[in-house]
């Protein structure tokens, strides 16, 4: 009887309690932070929210921060398989060392990457210098926003590819190894496949991560209107002119169209998932 009253117990209150501190965590974090977006855009008008909505500013911003942002998770996604191939399947010295560096962007403040960003990349900086013979410029242009893009979303990759890598059996590949397949083939048809729902879910991560970006972003951008200025700090600007409800408009297109493009990216994950099953 004993063990059947232990069995029964729970290591987490009951569903009642669990769930209203899941409801009232959302509620606080996310779903007020929203609705009071939602009230400060009520102040416009269907007329003046659609004419701030699609003021060609604000599309060139929007196009800049989804294309600079799925580049960037594009290039993170290869870069991030590589890297978590490296340390999953390899030891080295310093192994240790540089996985522990993989979070930095995590720890590191985005202003203060945003600034060693642009001190690097700059026409006088160690690297910028040397682009700049080749007619490569990469400080407040484009290319720059997608660099800093990759700086902070590389870490959603790698961590989100590392697990399965790591959990992954050898079994399989050794069985095509023996049977004479080459290593692309053994690559392409028994590891990737597993690879594809984490690499998508790290592309999410690290493309969501950019379209809200700013700190990193706003100094090595330039902040050009309709050539690197993007939508978060298009938002910043309008706040900075007390332009509340221009500013709701804005971040609520943007909102929507970020939650679109990862409904879109989920659900291809999920179709993913079930066709390797």
């Amino acid at each position: 009887m004993s063990q059947v009253n232990a069995a029964r117990r729970r290591v987490l209150p009951g569903f009642g309690l669990t769930l209203g501190y899941s409801v009232l965590y959302l509620s606080l974090v996310v779903l007020i932070p929203l609705s009071a977006l939602l009230l400060n855009s009520t102040g416009l008008s269907w007329d003046k929210f659609w004419h701030v909505a699609t003021d060609p500013r604000v599309l060139a911003s929007y196009k800049i921060s989804f294309l600079t942002s799925a580049a960037a998770a594009l290039i993170d996604s290869i870069l991030g398989l590589l890297i978590a191939w490296v340390l999953v399947r390899y030891e080295f010295p310093g192994k240790r060392l540089f996985d522990a560096l993989i979070d930095l962007p995590f720890a590191l403040p985005t202003a203060v990457a945003g600034v060693a960003l642009t001190a690097l990349y700059s026409q006088n900086g160690w690297i910028g210098s040397l682009l700049e013979p080749l007619g490569i410029k990469v400080a407040f242009t484009q290319l720059g926003i997608t660099i800093a893009l990759m700086f902070i979303g590389i870490p959603f990759v790698v961590r989100t590819v590392q697990p399965v890598l790591q959990d992954a059996e050898r079994d399989a590949e050794e069985a095509a190894a023996t049977l004479g397949a080459k290593r692309f083939r053994t690559f392409r048809t028994i590891i990737l496949p597993e690879l594809i729902p984490p690499l998508l879910t790290g592309f999410a991560l690290a493309f969501a991560r950019g379209i809200g970006e700013y700190g990193s972003v706003v100094f090595i951008s330039g902040n050009m209107p309709m050539k690197t200025e993007i939508a978060p700090l298009l938002i910043m600007s309008k706040l900075e002119q007390y332009d509340y409800a221009g500013a709701a408009a804005v971040a609520i297109l943007l909102l929507l169209i970020s939650f679109l493009l990862l409904l879109v990216i989920n659900s291809l994950q999920r179709w993913t998932r079930r066709s390797v099953r």
